[in-house]
């Protein structure tokens, strides 16, 4: 007696040759290989490339002459770089762990207080309100606020005047012991909109029974936010924290709008510096070192990510098996 047996979608044994052809794997390579093309093209030859005039010294024209390892060695003493490096990380404080923390907070409220009082409408046009500085092109943002945060006409300085509050004022942007946090409160605002409406549509698969038996046992809003809602979207916390730290690691058109990473280097991060070591100083070698570098250092917590997301699906998958 022959047995047949599928493994992964194909039949195989007597069954197949009879008249259920097994599909070969490279068909469904075909499909893949557009996008492994274009993936090539634009981003792994454009790396190696980087990472090859990393070892040289060149401003551009003329040809490169190789020096190993002097730019790295260069850079682990370069205390720009490592300025503009704790920058990057309170940058990471404004674009990732506070809109999260936010988002979580606003989307529970927009989701059980304000759908169930005002009705969708309302909360759709709020959802709308909060995730359109995620549309707005960033240079467009970043020149708005230059117009609110200006020092003389700007009008945060006005409101403050006119509310008896002028000794507050300041010139938030050119002022060294200011400008990193002024950057940091327009990126919360930016940023805030993505982490809500990914809460809010994972809202919706959370089983509303869970929250009806636990409002029945006396549970208050507080306790049925931190015990069921948070477990269930766990997922797209963790998608939420890589997707916003990977876009605070690699912040660029916020600063260059905002401050162009002065003043004196107060709010310079590693994408401007490499850009400003780039074209202005025109230290191409030791710009793509620094390039290198910051690419090595967003592809960290990518991969440690996903490793994580992997372990707890496989996971998730034994528990229901």
């Amino acid at each position: 007696m022959t047995v047949t047996a599928e493994r992964g979608g194909r039949v195989t044994g007597p069954k197949a040759r009879a008249g259920h052809p097994s599909r070969p794997h490279t068909s469904y390579a075909l499909f893949l290989l557009p996008g492994v093309l274009a993936f090539t093209a634009v981003v792994v030859v454009p790396f190696l490339m980087n990472t090859g005039i990393s070892f040289t010294d060149w401003q551009g024209v003329g040809t490169p002459s190789w020096t190993g390892l002097a730019n790295y060695r260069a850079l682990l003493d370069d205390s720009e770089f490592w300025a503009s490096f704790r920058h990057s990380l309170f940058m990471v404080l404004a674009m990732a762990l506070v809109p999260t923390a936010i988002g979580l907070v606003l989307a529970a409220a927009l989701f059980d207080y304000v759908g169930r009082h005002f009705g969708s409408r309302i909360v759709a046009v709020l959802r709308a309100c909060y995730y359109l500085p995620q549309v707005l092109p960033i240079a467009v943002a970043g020149i708005v606020w230059s117009w609110i945060l200006a020092p003389d006409d700007g009008s945060l300085n006005a409101l403050l005047k006119a509310v008896g509050l002028g000794s507050w004022r300041q010139d938030w942007l050119g002022d060294p012991e200011f400008a990193l946090y002024s950057v940091m409160g327009v990126m919360v605002w930016v940023q805030l909109g993505f982490p809500l409406v990914v809460f809010m549509a994972g809202l919706q698969r959370v089983d509303p029974g869970l929250h009806e038996a636990a409002e029945l046992d006396g549970a208050g809003w507080w306790r049925r936010f931190w015990h069921i809602t948070l477990p269930q979207i766990r997922p797209e916390i963790s998608v939420v924290l890589l997707w916003c730290t990977i876009a605070a690691l690699k912040v660029f058109g916020a600063v260059y709008v905002l401050t162009k990473g002065g003043p004196g280097g107060a709010t310079d991060v590693p994408s401007y510096f490499s850009f400003t070591t780039f074209f202005e100083k025109t230290q191409v070698g030791y710009g793509a070192a620094i390039s290198t570098v910051l690419t090595v250092i967003i592809l960290a917590p990518a991969l440690i990510g996903l490793r994580f997301q992997t372990r707890a699906e496989d996971a998730e998958e034994g528990v229901r098996v």
